[in-house]
This record gives structure tokens, sequence and C-alpha cells, in this order.
């Protein structure tokens, strides 16, 4: 399921392109196509990290071990919808700023200049803040790193940047379709990410597992947990 996210809003965004019902004299296909480009560029890299990483361990992921757990015999009929299903309503939720572009006119360049800025500033955050992650891994798992939690680099501003990128990455495809005339329609996107992140699967889930580690503690205290701020003295 955590494999298919990015590859799923991919296809949601192919699916809206394939559609597109804007007449090539209004010249707004163009937006249509940069997003697809973008939602390629995230949707790939995702999909490709998370499956490297989850396919690479023995152990299954704990969030659904435990749920197994939890849910005993009604494991497989209620995974299938608040997994599966729920994952699928998502994924058109967050990949619904295509489907707008692809219907809808009166395109803003300022705009979606603007809003392309504000992605590739989230794109940088997701792409390096996992690149530290990986290689602070690396050191650990060969023994050269003593630090329990990661403290360098983007994480010293921000205790998830790859989270926080996320996010940004979002809005900033929203900004650029937020002038057409469903524009509002597609605020529904990044409002659903950002609450994702922020309130449900991303940081109190992750949180939450290191709960009794001092050091993360001692860093929680002095780094912001989503906007990169200065550390706290």
């Amino acid at each position: 399921a955590d494999v298919a996210w990015g590859t799923g809003i991919l296809i949601v965004g192919v699916v809206g392109y394939s559609f597109d019902t804007v007449p090539s004299d209004v010249g707004n296909s163009g937006l249509g196509s940069l997003l697809l480009v973008l939602y390629t560029l995230w949707g790939v890299r995702l999909t490709y990290r998370i499956g490297k990483r989850n396919f690479s361990k023995s152990e299954e992921d704990s969030r659904y071990k435990r749920w197994r757990d939890e849910w005993g015999s009604w494991f497989y009929i209620r995974s299938y919808f608040q997994v599966y299903l729920l994952q699928g309503l998502l994924m058109i939720v967050v990949g619904s700023p295509l489907l707008v572009a692809s219907s809808m006119f009166s395109l803003n360049e300022t705009v979606v200049a603007i809003g392309l800025g504000v992605w590739v500033i989230g794109y940088f955050f997701e792409v390096v803040g996992d690149w530290q992650l990986d290689q602070f891994l690396k050191r650990r798992r060969a023994g050269t790193e003593s630090a329990s939690v990661l403290t360098t680099g983007l994480w010293k501003y921000t205790r998830h940047p790859n989270y926080f990128g996320e996010v940004t990455m979002w809005w900033g495809i929203w900004l650029m379709v937020a002038t057409l005339p469903l524009g509002f329609v597609a605020l529904i996107s990044p409002i659903t990410i950002t609450f994702l992140i922020l309130k449900v699967s991303g940081i109190p889930m992750l949180e939450k597992g290191f709960a009794d580690n001092p050091a993360f503690q001692e860093y929680k205290k002095r780094t912001s947990a989503f906007f990169p701020l200065p550390p706290k003295k």
C-alpha cells in the first residue's frame, strides 16, 4: 500500500491528462503537461524509495502488524476498506489539481511560476532530507555513526524536512491551478495531504516510535516539528 501511493497519484494524473478537454488553441494544455512532469518526478522517486526500503526488510511494517493483532479475524475485510479503498479515494483527492487543470481555461502564468517555485522548494527539502537520512542510516549500519538521532543538515531546522517538502510541493501544485475557474475544488488536495502528515499517518505515527528515546526528546525540545526554523537555544 505504501509503495503504491506515489504511483497511484501519478496514475490519477495520467488519466486526467489523457481526458484533457481544453481546446488546443486555448493554450492551457501546457499547464497539464507541466503538472504531469511534476507528478512523475515526485511519484516515481517516492515509489522507488519506499519500495527499495520496504522490500529489503524481513519484518512486517509495525503499523500493519499492530492492526493485524487488533483487528483479528476482521483484518482482511477491514483493511480492504480502511487501507486500500480509502487510499484509492485519497489518491484521487490529492491528485485532483491535474484533473482541474485538464478541464479549465484562464491560465495565469505569473501564479503558475510562483507555484512552480514553491514546488521546487518542497522537492528540494524532500529529496535532500531523504538523502541525508539515508546517509545517516548507512553510517549507523556501518558502525561509523554514534548518534541515535539525525540532527544535522536540514534536520537541524526541522524534525521532518521530507514531510515539510511533501506538503510544500502539493501547495505549490495547487497554486498553479488556483486561478482556474474550479481552482478552489483542488484546494482539497493540499489540505488533505497536510492533515494526513500533521495529524494522522505522518508525524504523529512516526514520533510515537521515539517516545522512549531520550536523545530524540532532547532534539524535539529544540527543533521545530515541521516548518524549518533556527533551533532553540
